[in-house]
């Protein structure tokens, strides 16, 4: 549309250039076409859904939509903007097109008061025409109200809802419209129409500022032109990208370079006279941190791909921009934009966003510490700085403890010899004669044999004291000592309510237990110190944890334990003799080795033969 110079203060530019036709939209080419043929055809629908992002056309569209249907010379494809009744739906003076901000009338009442009016026949035009915006915002109740106007509308009434949120209507009111998707606005097409306002308005401007403002705008038409008035009022006699990026809070491309340059050589000293500088200027930190992430996102694109043409608006001295490209591997570069993507999400609830500003780039100089600590760690390169050496150390001793945590594990497991087991129960037990030790073993010692040695715990104290009223008194509380075993750490409680407490001798509990991992796993040293400590709390005297399998405390009840073994002592020795031998011609090595480990009086050789 012609516009003339005289139009020096640029007010209220977007106003003036507010598409009054289809042919005046940019970028929604596809949509256009559809409706025009729809008009054409007279074939218009009686709802429409207009969805997409801000600033794409969707409430012009609607209005040229109606002024298109209802033109005095149509329907017609093209409004004709002359007759009476296109300049009244331009103005707004038609009262019979109605256009509602959903966003603060979105209840049921003014809902039911468009229902109620729909049935009167427009007065002024062809149709009567409702041009919902932001129409998400309605509440469930008013969506129903519109739900039976929408699926039997009168012939006179068209309905056009907007919105940039679409997944927020119900299913039942988007299948009664026909959805036209708007799509943002190419860059190319923005800095096309830019260009063409700037002439017509007598604006004199650079391209790279306006490429710069249209990449600002995210793909909205309405935001650039806006952007554009802006900008054109700021700058007297011609638009810079210096008054450009001035003027909307961005970051020149010298504090890109020194940005990045001070991240690259991790100076993190170079960082605070930075940042402090760009908040003396005026910069918030929010803008900042997002045109840092498009800067370095631009960094990674050219590093990628360097013939796909990543060249950025906001960068002028492009060798130099290569040249930064070259200093950062890919690695990094997609390191530091998903650090400052993370900080970008806090910045925006952040009570101090400088700080965290400041410290989202020191996060970015220390990234390359980490790298080259992991490079050190597994001997790809040599680091210089003394953390990275201090930290394979660390790495080291991580693992060694790792392995010996899991050596512990294997032992207390049941895989141990039965020198470690015969160590655990004279050190845990202190030799005493009732008291328990680890479950039964499997070992070969060194020598001309093989045995089987089985710990066992002698009973006859614990089946003489089992209805003592000690005993009685213990298992009646022996609920409360789950329960705070459950409230310090439940997994262990899942362990050892397995158990039974079938009797109590002096300061010893015996627990009987159905299944041989829940006893091995509630006599590791760490879960016994809980189990004793919480005992004795409940019971009011020290106690020692005691074990002993189901099946063998029932054996015993029923009398069918060995007794003579147990009078014995705690241990058992079974030793198969050779074939036509009495009684061993002497002890082997391995028996040798019990009684050193176990005593004299605690190993008795039976010969199974």
């Amino acid at each position: 549309m012609p516009k003339g110079k005289s139009r020096v203060t640029h007010i209220a530019l977007y106003r003036a250039w507010r598409p009054q036709t289809f042919q005046d939209m940019v970028g929604q080419q596809h949509i256009i076409q559809t409706l025009q043929n729809a008009i054409r055809e007279n074939r218009v629908s009686h709802a429409y859904l207009f969805n997409g992002p801000r600033g794409t056309g969707k409430t012009t569209t609607a209005k040229v939509l109606a002024k298109a249907i209802n033109c005095e010379r149509g329907p017609a494809i093209e409004p004709c903007n002359e007759c009476d009744a296109c300049k009244g739906i331009t103005a707004g003076h038609i009262m019979d097109v109605i256009e509602i901000d959903a966003a603060s009338n979105r209840g049921i009442d003014e809902i039911r008061d468009i229902r109620d009016k729909v049935r009167y026949a427009p007065s002024e035009v062809r149709y009567k025409v409702y041009i919902i915006d932001e129409v998400h915002m309605l509440t469930t109740e008013a969506f129903n109200a519109l739900l039976k106007t929408l699926e039997e509308p009168p012939g006179h009434v068209i309905f056009i809802l907007a919105t940039t949120e679409p997944h927020k209507l119900p299913a039942t009111i988007i299948s009664r419209c026909q959805r036209f998707d708007f799509r943002q606005v190419s860059l190319q097409e923005q800095t096309s129409r830019l260009l063409q306002i700037c002439a017509e308005e007598g604006i004199s401007a650079d391209e790279d500022a306006i490429a710069y403002i249209a990449r600002l705008s995210e793909g909205g038409m309405r935001d650039a032109i806006s952007l554009l008035e802006q900008v054109s009022a700021f700058g007297d006699s011609r638009i810079t990208l210096d008054a450009a990026v001035d003027v909307t809070g961005g970051m020149a491309s010298e504090q890109f370079y020194q940005l990045a340059e001070a991240v690259r050589d991790r100076n993190a000293a170079a960082i605070m006279p930075l940042v402090e500088g760009l908040t003396q200027a005026g910069k918030s930190p929010d803008k900042c941190l997002e045109n840092l992430i498009y800067y370095f996102r631009d960094l990674l694109v050219l590093k990628l791909a360097p013939g796909g043409g990543a060249a950025t608006e906001r960068i002028v001295d492009r060798e130099k921009f290569r040249e930064m490209a070259e200093a950062y591997s890919p690695e990094r570069l997609f390191a530091m934009i998903d650090t400052l993507n993370r900080y970008q999400a806090e910045l925006k609830h952040a009570s101090q966003p400088q700080t965290v500003f400041e410290v989202a780039l020191l996060k970015l100089c220390t990234l390359e510490e980490v790298a080259r600590a992991g490079s050190a760690s597994s001997g790809g390169g040599s680091s210089t700085a003394g953390s990275g050496a201090s930290s394979t150390e660390v790495q080291a001793l991580r693992q060694q403890v790792a392995a010996l945590e899991r050596k512990i594990e294997g032992l207390l497991s049941g895989g141990a010899a039965i020198a470690a087991a015969g160590e655990t129960a004279v050190s845990g037990r202190g030799g005493q004669g009732g008291a328990a030790t680890r479950p039964a073993t499997r070992s070969a010692f060194g020598g001309g044999g093989s045995g089987v040695a089985r710990a066992k715990v002698k009973l006859e104290a614990y089946l003489a004291l089992a209805g003592s009223p000690e005993s009685g008194s213990a298992r009646m509380k022996w609920g409360d000592v789950l329960q705070r075993v459950k409230e310090e750490k439940v997994t262990l409680h899942a362990w050892l309510k397995d158990g039974e407490l079938v009797s109590v001798s002096e300061q010893n509990l015996l627990l009987a237990f159905k299944n041989e991992i829940h006893r091995e796993t509630t006599e590791k040293p760490n879960h016994r110190e809980i189990i004793e400590r919480i005992a004795g709390e409940v019971l009011g005297k020290a106690c020692t944890l005691v074990t002993v399998m189901q099946k063998d405390w029932q054996a015993a009840l029923d009398g069918a334990g060995d007794s003579s073994a147990a009078e014995a002592g705690d241990f058992v020795l079974e030793h198969e003799s050779p074939e036509g031998t009495a009684t061993p011609p002497k002890r082997a090595e391995w028996i040798e080795e019990a009684v050193k480990l176990f005593g004299e009086d605690l190993v008795v050789v039976k010969d199974k033969s």
